[in-house]
């Protein structure tokens, strides 16, 4: 045995509830002294603070006790979580107190018995100080007689549950009624009832209870949640659960952000045109809540979304990764490219990288409709209430909907140059403003939290270099270079340089900035690597004599630049490639006679006249080696 198991305190044995034994440590120690057990110097020692005791020295009945108390934790189902302890923690509060009263009856019961009453005479006088019989307090005494002292209070518990009883009702009726009930329309619960009712009447359904009594059933039998599902649609529902915090703790300044749009509330106007209500590309850091890029423009355009990704990059670095929408700006190919995540396209192997994807940040896709996936959502709502309804956009203020228009609505548009400045500098009050009461700012302002964050030394930030500034300056667009002469045509425009004839008909990946077609492209191979700028060809008026001769000499230079670079490649005349490459052996004059020769077959009979003493000679020696060669093999 272990030393927990083999060594007691008094106050342990008195502890265990051994109705045969006292249930005090004053009464145990009586028993100790009578029976000298400190005499025993085998069996008691010091331990701490007081005496311990072998397990021998106690009564078999407190032994056993003794023992199931010590067993490990993990062997022994925690009081609080027993079945015993269960019902009591169901009980009302008068019955909780009931259950002390009983509590200490019992215990003076016991504690008379430890000085040597009997349990008939014990019994009587607790029963007596505590207002009940005899019989009712030795019942109480032997609900806990199996259980531990500690347990006493919950063994004492009363047979009690608490359930609902209901008006029987027939089951047909009461489905009908629910049914009804737990509909999207959300009909009244008095218009079911009486729906119900009629039915039930005309084909003799009953017992039927009143309208009240079916009411607290269906409270008690249907959950909320099930009510709200039914009635309200799954996104109630969904709302009952509670969201989840999430930190900022572990983040740092561009570490993460989002990036979302947001339609004002307000007409703007640009020169020539009618009034619209711009839409806003912002950015935000999450760590901080300060934005870190924006643009405006007339829609959520892939064009205002690189730009304020620009903006944020040429200011405060490339973040590590990015949330973005399910919008289409955002899920554009010329953002997005090359994700395989993108859920608005499908990805080619000849699409073009996106920004976000060669910039190296990972992307985050929010889900659609869930507000609590983009932290930005909450910025939006001050825009609504410190930029819309500014008095600055007096008169030109739509309100949130159809429904809530103003009384002067349609009076006002602004001019567009106008509220692009009065949106930069409210954005940057929003940035500067203290008092925020977020996680990370504590307080401060937005600025604050960030300046604070890029100055720890933990926080480190990509730069961008010079070459991927282009990356967002430029859009990405695959293109055929032109067959023969190599020019790029793009949104009516053509571009061109001398290198580009290496490229005719090939396909080509183009960077172009879409507010200035007249700059040059940035021209790249289909894996993403540069290759060379091109300059646009600009259409001339037909009949333009001046522009025909530039043309014509820019040509004419061009042919003499590359008659110049044929010069230093062809460093030979042909006369003295001639002279190079001129044979210098001869042909054989004398005949050259095989080994063995073959006889000639099918050939025209010689004329008697053509017959030589040669061709006798010949004919003689060919005999003579063909019977030379059979003798051998004879032999």
């Amino acid at each position: 045995m272990t030393h927990s198991t083999e060594w007691f305190s008094l106050q342990q044995a008195a502890d265990v509830g051994d109705l045969t034994m006292p249930a005090t440590v004053r009464g145990w120690q009586k028993i100790a002294d009578a029976e000298g057990w400190r005499n025993a110097t085998d069996r008691a020692r010091r331990d701490g603070k007081g005496w311990v005791y072998h397990l021998s020295l106690f009564p078999l009945s407190t032994q056993v006790r003794l023992l199931l108390a010590a067993r490990p934790a993990a062997e022994v189902a925690a009081p609080e979580r027993s079945p015993l302890w269960q019902r009591y923690d169901a009980l009302p509060d008068h019955h909780k107190q009931a259950c002390a009263g009983r509590l200490k009856a019992v215990t003076a019961a016991r504690q008379l018995m430890d000085t040597g009453m009997t349990l008939v005479a014990a019994a009587a006088i607790a029963a007596a100080e505590a207002g009940v019989s005899v019989s009712t307090l030795r019942n109480w005494l032997k609900a806990v007689k199996s259980h531990n002292r500690a347990d006493w209070l919950a063994a004492l518990a009363p047979e009690y549950k608490a359930t609902a009883s209901f008006a029987e009702c027939h089951p047909e009726a009461w489905a009908a009624l629910k049914s009804d009930y737990l509909r999207a329309a959300k009909p009244k619960f008095s218009t079911c009832y009486r729906r119900m009712a009629d039915v039930a009447a005309k084909r003799g359904w009953a017992p039927i209870p009143s309208e009240m009594a079916l009411r607290r059933r269906l409270a008690a039998e249907v959950p909320q949640a099930v009510i709200t599902l039914a009635r309200d649609g799954a996104d109630k529902m969904k709302a009952i659960y509670p969201a989840q915090r999430r930190t900022k703790r572990k983040l740092r300044a561009m570490s993460l952000v989002n990036i979302d749009g947001h339609r004002f509330d307000v007409f703007v106007k640009k020169p020539g045109g009618v009034p619209f209500r711009p839409m806003l590309v912002g950015i935000q850091d999450i760590y901080s809540g300060k934005f870190v890029g924006w643009r405006l423009d007339e829609t959520e355009s892939r064009i205002a979304v690189r730009l304020a990704i620009g903006d944020m990059v040429e200011k405060y670095g490339i973040p590590d990764e990015m949330i973005l929408d399910n919008g289409r700006a955002f899920a554009s190919k010329w953002i997005t490219g090359g994700t395989a995540t993108r859920f608005r396209f499908k990805v080619r192997d000849d699409e073009p990288d996106g920004l976000l994807t060669q910039l190296g940040v990972k992307i985050h896709w929010a889900t659609p409709y869930h507000g609590q996936a983009k932290p930005i959502e909450r910025a939006w709502q001050d825009f609504c209430e410190n930029i819309a309804r500014h008095p600055f956009c007096a008169g030109a203020y739509t309100g949130p909907n159809p429904m809530a228009k103003p009384e002067d609505y349609g009076t006002r548009a602004i001019a567009w140059d106008a509220f692009k400045a009065f949106v930069d500098g409210m954005i940057a009050e929003h940035n500067a403003r203290t008092g925020r009461r977020s996680e990370t700012a504590q307080g401060q302002s937005f600025d604050q939290v960030f300046a604070a964050s890029l100055a720890d030394p933990m926080t480190i930030v990509r730069w961008p270099t010079t070459e991927q500034r282009d990356l967002w300056l430029l859009m990405a667009e695959e293109i055929t270079a032109q067959r023969g002469s190599g020019e790029i045509h793009l949104l009516g425009n053509r571009y061109w340089t001398p290198g580009l004839v290496a490229l005719a008909g090939r396909k080509v990946h183009v960077r172009f900035d879409p507010d200035d077609l007249t700059r040059d492209i940035k021209v790249y191979d289909r894996k993403g690597g540069f290759l060379m700028s091109a300059s646009a060809l600009g259409d001339v008026d037909f009949l333009d004599a001046d522009a025909a001769h530039r043309t014509a000499r820019l040509r004419s230079e061009y042919v003499k630049t590359q008659k110049k670079l044929r010069d230093l490649h062809v460093t030979m005349k042909p006369d003295q490639l001639g002279e190079l490459y001129a044979p210098t052996l001869q042909a054989p004059t004398a005949p050259q006679k095989p080994a063995v020769t073959r006889l000639a077959t099918g050939a025209p009979k010689a004329k008697p006249s053509d017959w030589t003493p040669d061709h006798e000679d010949g004919f003689g020696a060919v005999v003579d080696m063909i019977s030379q060669r059979n003798a051998r093999r004879s032999a």
